[in-house]
C-alpha cells in the first residue's frame, strides 16, 4: 500500500487519507513590522520575534528584537501561543517555509509580518503536524511553492501552504507518533543544554586560569614558578616550506573548524596543480594566522598538510606545550589585545608577524601549560562527546521522520 508509513505502531493498520495542510491547519495569522531594537527584551518587555527564531525544526524564542516605543507596542499583534506552528512565510531559499513547534505561551513577544502563528483544527494533533511540517518532504514541498525573483528572499502564500497535498493518519495514531518522537525532542533538548552548561564552563574556567587565579600543582604537590610573559616572536617565528610534492592534504583554515583537511567538511575550491606548488606545509602543532584573524582567527592545526601561501604559519622555536597556546589565543583577552593594537585593520585581512609579534603571551613552567592544556582538553573531550550524541540524535530523529510518515 502506498499510502502506509514503513515504520508504524503494530495496532495501527489501513492506508493514510490523502488531504491538504488545510485539513489540519486552523488558519495561518501574522503579526506587523514594527520599529524595534537590535537587543533582545529582558523580563516582561516587549518584543518581536526574528525570523531566526525558527530553524531546522526548531523555535527559539530568544531570537527576538526590543520593542519599547509605546505607540509601537500598541501596534503589535499575534503573540506567541502555546500548540501554535511558527512558519516562515519569507525567508530564504533554503529557510522560506521553515517551521517550529510552540510549546508555551509568551503573551510578551510577538510575531512579525514575516512570520505566522499556525493554529491547528481540534480534529487534529498539534504536535504531529508540527512533525508533518518539519518533515523532509513537506519542507522540500514548500520550498518548491515558494516564489520571487530574488536568490536571496523567496515568498510562500497562505494557499501554498493550505492547499500542499499531505498524507494523513487517524487522530490516535497521531498522537501515538507525536508521543513517542516528543521523547527523541527531549532528548535532543537536554543535550543542546549540556552543550551550552559545558561550552560556558569551559569559557569561565579559562578566563580563571588565564587570570591566574586558578593554578595547578605539580604531581608531587610543588608549586609551579611564577609566570613569565614573552613576545609573540620570543615563542613562534614564521615557517615558509614549500618543500613538498602536492601529495599532502590540502588544509581549509576556518575558525569554525581550525585547519582541517578539506574533504573533511566539503570545502570545495578548486586549485591548479601548479598553483599548489607554491603551497606552504603545515606540520601537526603548527598555528595559522587566518583571514579575520583579528577576530581570534589563528587556528591550530592537528593534522599536516599544506596550505595557501597567503597565509602565515607560525612554529615554536623553544620548548612549549602547543595545546597551551591553542586555548589562550582563542580567549577574549587575547582576542582583545589583537584589537587594541591593530587599529583599522578591515574585515578580511590578517593580522602580520610583526603585529602579532608585538603581543605578549602568558609563559608558564612546561610542565604547568601541559596541566592547563591537559585540563582544557578533558573539557572539550566531553564537549565534542556531547556534540556527536547530538548530532546522531538529530540523525536518528530525522531518519524517523522518513520512515514515520508517508
Amino acid at each position: 500500500m502506498s499510502n502506509v508509513p514503513k515504520l508504524r505502531f503494530k495496532e495501527f493498520s489501513g492506508e493514510w487519507e490523502e488531504k491538504t495542510l488545510g485539513y489540519l491547519i486552523k488558519s495561518l495569522d501574522a503579526g506587523v513590522s514594527v520599529n524595534s531594537t537590535d537587543k533582545s527584551a529582558v523580563g516582561n518587555e516587549k518584543a518581536i520575534l526574528k525570523t531566526s527564531c525558527v530553524s531546522y525544526g526548531y523555535f527559539d524564542i530568544n531570537e527576538n528584537k526590543l520593542v519599547f516605543e509605546d505607540n509601537e507596542i500598541q501596534r503589535l499583534k499575534e503573540p506567541v501561543q502555546a500548540n501554535t506552528i511558527i512558519m516562515s512565510r519569507m525567508n530564504t531559499p533554503a529557510l522560506v517555509g521553515a517551521n517550529a513547534f510552540v510549546k508555551s505561551d509568551n503573551n510578551n513577544v510577538y510575531l512579525p509580518d514575516r512570520l505566522w502563528a499556525a493554529k491547528i483544527k481540534p480534529t487534529a494533533s498539534p504536535e504531529w503536524t508540527a512533525m508533518l511540517t518539519t518533515s523532509p518532504k513537506v519542507r522540500a514541498l514548500l520550498s518548491t511553492r515558494a516564489t520571487g525573483t530574488s536568490n536571496s528572499m523567496k515568498n510562500i502564500t497562505k494557499g501554498d501552504v493550505l492547499t500542499l497535498p499531505v498524507v494523513v493518519p487517524s487522530k490516535q495514531e497521531q498522537e501515538k507518533i507525536a508521543s513517542f518522537l516528543t521523547s527523541v525532542d527531549t532528548k535532543i533538548e537536554q543535550l543542546t543544554k549540556k552543550e551550552e552548561l559545558l561550552q560556558q564552563y569551559k569559557k569561565g574556567v579559562m578566563q580563571k586560569i588565564f587570570n591566574q587565579e586558578i593554578r595547578f600543582k605539580a604531581d608531587n604537590g610543588r608549586e609551579f614558578p611564577e609566570w613569565e610573559e614573552k613576545n609573540g616572536n620570543e615563542i613562534f617565528e614564521p615557517i615558509s616550506n614549500k618543500n613538498h610534492n602536492s601529495d599532502l592534504p590540502i588544509l581549509a583554515i576556518s575558525q569554525e573548524y581550525g585547519a582541517i583537511p578539506r574533504e573533511m567538511i566539503d570545502y570545495k575550491i578548486s586549485v591548479t596543480d601548479k598553483s599548489i606548488e607554491t603551497y606552504k606545509v603545515v606540520e601537526i602543532g603548527d598555528f595559522i594566522i587566518s583571514l579575520r584573524s583579528f577576530q581570534g582567527g589563528i587556528e591550530y592545526s592537528n593534522y599536516k598538510g599544506i596550505c595557501s601561501p597567503a597565509y602565515i604559519i607560525l612554529r615554536p622555536f623553544i620548548d612549549i606545550d602547543s595545546r597551551f597556546y591553542k586555548h589562550y589565543l582563542k580567549t577574549e583577552r587575547y582576542i582583545k589585545l589583537l584589537n587594541r593594537n591593530i587599529e583599522g585593520i578591515r574585515d578580511g585581512k590578517m593580522i602580520s608577524y610583526k603585529q602579532f609579534s608585538e603581543i605578549q603571551l602568558p609563559y608558564p613552567s612546561k610542565e604547568e601549560q601541559t596541566k592547563v592544556a591537559n585540563f582544557l582538553s578533558s573539557i572539550d573531550t566531553k564537549i565534542e562527546q556531547t556534540q556527536n550524541q547530538l548530532k546522531q540524535t538529530k540523525e536518528f530523529k530525522k531518519a524517523l521522520l522518513q520512515q514515520m510518515f508517508v
